[in-house]
């Protein structure tokens, strides 16, 4: 049996000439929290319809819980539930007529988990989906995909768009189900804040290629800023591996570098500057810094999927 509850070789896909996804190899380990980040267009909700079944991809193929993507049993199926950006519901159905409607489908529907979720965000099972806000629908369409008790729970950008107490609600029910043991999360999310807090893991999609596959905490120390104070003018700087952005403002020299090495740092110090400092970054910071950058080729960064283990390889 796998360790894996998400695998994919060489997935690719086309629309027309473009390539969206590249040649992508993932590995989600089962029990894991996966953050799956990119900036607009970077291929991410592309990847997530392959998984999903809903896009055929032109090379490669998935395999989700141990069964092809495109061949999976109804029974394996009903093992994964999923939300898709924006939480497309049927507008005219009550609460009541989703749960039925979407229970039929599930051997293993919870209703009382349901019903706890329902109390718990104070949704009336009365209410028709078309008199929702935004943000009740996106809880009614979590309480849905949660209560069949998904081994795999995959989320396309589940909180877009919603106000922060929705959000933090939102999240406080991954939490708990993030403490169930043996639940795997896939989702995407732009807002880096939400990622930083539950994903224990995280990828980066640039332009169709996953250029970051690693812990979170792991990449966040891989990535820094190094400013580099000087009495006048700072002396010019070789292009170097590994540094990202490289700015003069006055008197000091603002770097973003993966992965300060000992190497990398005694070419900074060859520069003989009058104070070095080190700024940590958050998530966010990290990702706009790596994802901007200056329009150099970027390096992988990839930690083994076993947690725990902390191996980076950055070639140039």
């Amino acid at each position: 049996m796998s360790e894996y509850a998400v695998i994919t070789d060489g997935l690719t896909k086309f629309y027309g000439d473009t390539p969206v996804v590249r040649r992508l190899d993932l590995k989600i380990p089962k029990g894991c929290v996966y953050g799956l980040l990119g900036r607009n267009g970077a291929g991410k909700s592309t990847t997530i319809k392959m998984l999903t079944g809903m896009v055929i991809p032109d090379f490669g193929h998935a395999t989700l819980l141990g069964e092809d993507a495109r061949e999976m049993s109804p029974t394996t199926r009903a093992r994964i539930a999923y939300v898709a950006e924006g939480h497309p519901l049927y507008r005219m159905m009550t609460i009541s007529q989703l749960e039925r409607f979407t229970e039929s489908f599930y051997e293993n529907w919870n209703g009382d988990l349901f019903g706890q979720i329902i109390d718990h965000f104070q949704l009336s099972r009365k209410r028709r989906v078309w008199r929702m806000s935004r943000g009740q629908r996106a809880q009614i369409a979590l309480a849905l995909a949660i209560a069949p008790d998904p081994e795999l729970l995959i989320l396309d950008d589940p909180t877009l768009g919603l106000d922060t107490v929705v959000r933090r609600d939102m999240l406080e029910s991954l939490i708990q189900l993030i403490q169930r043991e043996g639940r795997t999360i896939l989702f995407s999310s732009h807002i880096l804040g939400d990622v930083e807090r539950v994903a224990d893991r995280i990828g980066i999609m640039v332009d169709g290629v996953l250029r970051v596959a690693a812990p979170t905490d792991h990449f966040k120390q891989m990535v820094q800023r190094v400013v580099l104070t000087f009495d006048d003018t700072p002396p010019p700087l070789n292009e170097t591996e590994g540094i990202l952005s490289n700015i003069v403002n006055g008197h000091r020299r603002e770097l973003t570098i993966i992965g300060l090495t000992d190497e990398r740092r005694n070419i900074l110090e060859a520069l003989n500057p009058k104070v070095i400092d080190i700024v940590d970054l958050n998530l966010e910071d990290a990702f706009i810094e790596y994802t901007r950058g200056e329009r150099r080729p970027l390096p992988l960064l990839n930690a083994p999927a076993k947690r725990g283990q902390t191996t980076v390889t950055t070639p140039t």
